[in-house]
Parts: C-alpha cells; sequence; structure tokens
C-alpha cells in the first residue's frame, strides 16, 4: 500500500483542527461521564471498521486514556467479511504505527449473506447479526470489558425515526446497554457527537478509509432514506437535530401512551397543583 500523499494545512487550519480536536475529546468526555461508560481497569474493544467513526472514535479515546485520571486498556478489532478487492493491509500498517494491541479477524461473512439474501433485498440485518455474534466471541477471548462501536449522534437519531416509522416502537440506540448474549457491556462513546465533526476530523487527520461495498451501495436502503430526510430537515430549518436529539433523554411518560412506564389507572385528581398536568389546556 502507498502512504496517502500529506496535505499540509496553514496556520488557520491548524489551528481549527486544534478547536475541532478538543471539542471531539469534550464531547466523547462528557457522554462516558454522563454514562457511566468506562470504569477503572477496563479493557475497552474498539470496533474498528476502516471508516470514519471508527477511527474518530479510536483516535479520540487514545487521547482521552492519556489525560484519564483511571487507567483503562484499549485493543481494536477489525473484522475482515471477505469483501471482494478488501486492502488487507490498510488497517494493519496503520494500527502498526499507533503501537497499540489489536486483532485482524478473518470471517468470511460475506458468502454467508450473498448466498442467504435474495438479489436485490437488503442485508443489512443478517450482516449485523453475523458480525456482532463474532465481535462478541472475540471480545470473551481478548478477556474486553467493555464493547465500542463507532455510532454517533446521528446513527442514534436515525435509528429512532426507523423504529418510528417501520417499526412502530420510540426506539433509539442506547448509549450504554447489556450486549445481545447478556454477556458484555457496549458503550457508545462518540453519542455526542455530529457525523459532520467526525467527517471534518477525519479529513484533518488523513484517516486511510476503507469503503464497505457490501450494504453502503444499496441505494433502497431505509437509513439513506431517513438520513436525507433528516439533512434536509437541517437545512431548512437549523438547529432541529439539536433539538430532536435533546428531546431523546427528555422523556415525559404522563404525557405518552406507555402504560408500562406511567401508571395511568392511578392518575386521580388531587385538588392541587401539580407538575403533571397539561398546560396545552389551561
Amino acid at each position: 500500500m502507498n502512504a496517502p500523499e500529506k496535505i499540509h494545512f496553514t496556520r488557520k487550519q491548524q489551528f481549527e483542527a486544534g478547536k475541532l480536536e478538543k471539542r471531539l475529546c469534550r464531547l466523547v468526555g462528557e457522554a462516558i461521564g454522563d454514562y457511566d461508560m468506562i470504569s477503572a481497569g477496563d479493557r475497552v474493544m474498539v470496533c474498528l471498521s476502516g471508516g470514519k467513526d471508527s477511527y474518530g472514535l479510536l483516535d479520540v479515546l487514545l487521547k482521552l486514556r492519556g489525560r484519564s485520571p483511571v487507567a483503562f486498556d484499549l485493543v481494536a478489532v477489525n473484522l475482515d467479511q471477505r469483501h471482494p478487492g478488501y486492502p488487507e493491509d490498510v488497517l494493519p500498517e496503520y494500527l502498526d504505527s499507533l503501537g497499540i494491541p489489536y486483532r485482524i479477524e478473518v470471517q468470511d461473512t460475506y458468502s454467508v449473506v450473498k448466498r442467504v439474501v435474495p438479489e436485490g433485498e437488503t442485508m443489512c440485518g443478517l450482516c449485523s447479526r453475523l458480525r456482532r455474534g463474532v465481535l462478541y466471541r472475540v471480545a470473551r477471548e481478548l478477556g474486553a470489558t467493555k464493547i465500542a462501536p463507532g455510532h454517533h449522534r446521528d446513527d442514534i437519531l436515525e435509528t429512532f425515526f426507523l423504529n418510528l416509522f417501520f417499526g412502530g416502537k420510540m426506539k433509539a440506540m442506547s448509549p450504554k446497554l447489556r450486549s445481545d448474549d447478556g454477556r458484555h457491556i457496549v458503550i457508545r462513546p462518540l453519542a455526542y457527537v455530529a457525523e459532520k465533526e467526525l467527517e471534518a476530523y477525519s479529513k484533518l487527520r488523513q484517516f486511510p478509509i476503507v469503503p464497505c461495498d457490501l450494504c453502503g451501495s444499496q441505494p433502497t436502503l431505509q437509513r439513506k432514506q431517513v438520513k436525507a430526510m433528516l439533512a434536509d430537515w437541517e437545512r431548512r430549518y437549523p438547529g432541529r437535530i439539536d433539538s430532536m436529539f435533546r428531546a431523546l433523554s427528555d422523556l415525559v411518560p404522563s404525557h405518552l401512551m406507555d402504560r408500562k412506564l406511567f401508571d395511568f389507572g392511578g392518575v386521580r385528581a388531587a385538588g392541587k397543583i401539580s407538575g403533571e398536568g397539561d398546560p396545552a389546556l389551561g
């Protein structure tokens, strides 16, 4: 693999790059603190796909580890799914240059997905399940206490609308949760970071991007439709994305309709002012 030509930045660009780096470190640090993602002695397995998001995650976590008051370890893991033309040397060379422990796990999930999923249908569901299974196994073998994928703020919002429009659920991506197999804790340190910030950071850091030619080439993906919808909203109504994201952490169960979250049967007129009324009727 030939090394990419280095870009020379002006002093102003270097200043802006420094500002962006500080912002990403602050946002990731806030998310880690708000949701108690990383504790002393943790071994965090960073899922490195070769895309801008996971590169950015690893880069920021390495910076935060150097200044963290609690000691934790990082190990990078890449799943080589045997896509045709996959550049096998890119990630090992990059990770060797960082001097951190890593593992390249080779599993031909590509052939499985192509064989099982009919032509023209979405491959993401099966591909994701196969990938998760492999990563959970690798986490056990490496003794990882936390698994960190590169999902960011926009992924969380897109997932919310996918579930709302196509699944009939008010559900997004949790910043911290127990894995499907119940054995691991999955954390999303990029939960507060916008995708456009990761795009800008990737260009500044000149990460050697490895494209995915399996799911990314499907033009009818529902996620792509939702992404386009959110981008259009943000263009026409600046600030709407921030507002919607804040709403995910400010729920009012008494003003929704889930009987598991709120005891509607127990609602009684108390004869005094309370914070549970409906101001729209005032």
